[in-house]
């Protein structure tokens, strides 16, 4: 039996598992049948908590999305993990360490049981993000449309628009996300600037499609317009889930918001997976 937690941050939804002990291993195949929403648990990321492997890091963050694909960042499931820990009494500190494949992250509690994380500094360089592109620059025109390309842990591309809804975002999404600009695929997301401190935002992942949220997303929408002018260094971003709170310095990006705690299980994983 696997015991879990299922949780959302602003309707992203996620499953995290207690791995510490290490004793918890699940193929593509497993992870992909637990996300179905018909035939297994269902949720857009698995979280796995893991004992850390440096010294003076609380705990190792391991995400996997709903296609079995492992991600190095998520900052709305990054909330999560820190109130799961909190509520299971796996720390008391009122800020804690995680590290991830792209970096550590600091997580902080506040009194309103939200979480601020601080994200670390985003990434320009196009053969790290990886993005093939042949010069770097703030914006590059691709598929037709004009984008920033950045990685926040996680490869992003940021496209302005004055409308979002509809569903041919998703088109131009799919599009970027399977072309050979982007070696790893790339999380595209559709920013629509209300006024210089607010937008709206829609992300479409890589490995699992349209989120109600998406935190990383979030924070390379107002990186992005920070660069071209366009906003101020602290923007609330309106999600289809809920709003979050970005804050960019220049250096370093915070992403501030809930998390919910959903429902507790278990799952024989042999039947499941029969």
């Amino acid at each position: 039996m696997i015991y879990f937690t299922k949780m959302q941050g602003l309707g992203n939804d996620f499953i995290v598992i207690n791995n510490i002990e290490g004793d918890v291993s699940l193929s593509t195949e497993e992870i992909r049948q637990l996300s179905d929403r018909r035939f297994g648990i269902g949720f857009d990321q698995l979280l796995m908590v893991e004992s850390a492997s440096t010294e003076g890091v609380d705990f190792r963050y391991v995400i996997f999305n709903a296609d079995g694909s492992e991600a190095n960042q998520c900052g709305n499931g990054a909330r999560c993990l820190a109130l799961y820990l909190q509520k299971k009494s796996l720390t008391n500190n009122k800020t804690i360490t995680v590290e991830t494949n792209s970096g550590n992250l600091v997580l902080t509690f506040n009194k309103d049981n939200s979480v601020c994380v601080s994200m670390g500094e985003p990434n320009f360089i196009p053969s790290e993000i990886p993005f093939i592109t042949q010069s770097q620059t703030i914006e590059y025109s691709l598929e037709g449309q004009t984008m920033g390309v950045l990685s926040i842990g996680n490869p992003h591309a940021v496209i302005n628009m004055k409308n979002i809804d509809g569903e041919g975002i998703k088109a131009i999404a799919a599009k970027l996300q399977n072309s050979d600009y982007f070696p790893k695929s790339v999380n595209v997301g559709f920013m629509q600037i209300i006024e210089k401190n607010k937008i709206n935002l829609r992300v479409i992942e890589r490995g699992v499609g349209e989120t109600l949220a998406c935190g990383s997303g979030a924070c390379a929408a107002v990186i992005h317009g920070i660069q071209l002018g366009l906003l101020e260094n602290k923007v609330e971003v309106h999600l289809k889930g809920g709003n979050a709170l970005v804050e960019y310095n220049g250096k370093t990006v915070y992403l501030c918001g809930p998390g919910e705690f959903v429902y507790e299980g278990a799952v024989n994983l042999r039947s499941a997976i029969s």
